[in-house]
């Protein structure tokens, strides 16, 4: 399941460069995440980083984008060809 991004965001930008698969970006009032490439940091991080790092705990699950562990791991192969995950 991807991670979306409450209205409680404060747009500190903590959150961005955390991302290892750029799927956060700066929109008109708060920071969204794009759920095509959002895999929980499934591949990359043994958790997601953007709940890690966010000061006021808005970075939560995206009910409308629920995916297993395997689809997760299979979007990460998908937006980091010839690469290997570092975690499964």
């Amino acid at each position: 399941m991807a991670y979306k991004i409450t209205d409680e965001c404060i747009s500190c930008g903590a959150c961005e460069p955390e991302c290892p698969n750029n799927a956060i970006s700066e929109g008109e009032t708060i920071y969204v995440i794009d759920a095509n490439k959002c895999t929980e940091c499934v591949g990359s991080h043994e958790s997601s980083q953007c709940v890690e790092i966010c000061p006021v705990d808005c970075c939560i699950p995206d009910p409308d984008h629920v995916e297993t562990h395997e689809q997760l791991l299979e979007k990460w192969k998908g937006l980091h060809p010839g690469e290997t995950p570092t975690v499964t």
